[in-house]
């Protein structure tokens, strides 16, 4: 496993500690993440994402969607199943399984919806007002002179 020194990082920004973190996170939980269920995440707008998680085999009673400190756990556990059935082959994997995905702040699930084996969930980013860029006005060192000030009496040449 590698590993990375972000202590440079810290002299030269300022705020930005969450990132060192988030990328120790990362890499800790890289090491032993199952891909399965297998998902895509899409971008559906400037600020909205929707993540598909391959489901097949699974009814909504079944899954749990849940946000919890700053993390999108999706879960499943199938019901126990009839043991009167005898397979040939079982290639559907239907056994259980916890996602975790971390979202960024101000990054909240707008809905989930279960279809053709797809389990769908819309994200959107919605900044607040005072976290939005806005400009500074810069104002002078120098009292503001008035237009009668700055005019330059002109003397004749000849």
């Amino acid at each position: 496993m590698r590993s990375f020194d972000f202590a440079p990082l810290n002299r030269a920004t300022i705020g930005f500690d969450q990132i060192a973190d988030l990328m120790d996170r990362i890499m800790a939980n890289d090491v032993g993440q199952s891909s399965y269920p297998p998902y895509n995440i899409e971008k559906t707008a400037a600020d909205a994402y929707r993540i598909s998680i391959a489901v097949a085999g699974f009814s909504e009673a079944d899954l749990s969607v849940e946000m919890r400190d700053h993390a999108l756990i999706v879960s499943a556990k199938k019901a126990e199943e009839d043991q009167e059935r005898t397979y040939l082959h079982r290639g559907i994997a239907t056994r259980a399984f916890e996602r975790r995905f971390t979202l960024a702040d101000h990054v909240r699930v707008t809905g989930a919806t279960h279809e053709n084996g797809m389990l769908h969930i819309d994200l959107k980013r919605e900044v607040p007002e005072a976290l939005k860029p806005r400009r500074i006005a810069i104002a002078s060192s120098r009292p503001a002179s008035s237009a009668a000030d700055e005019v330059v009496e002109a003397q004749a040449v000849n």
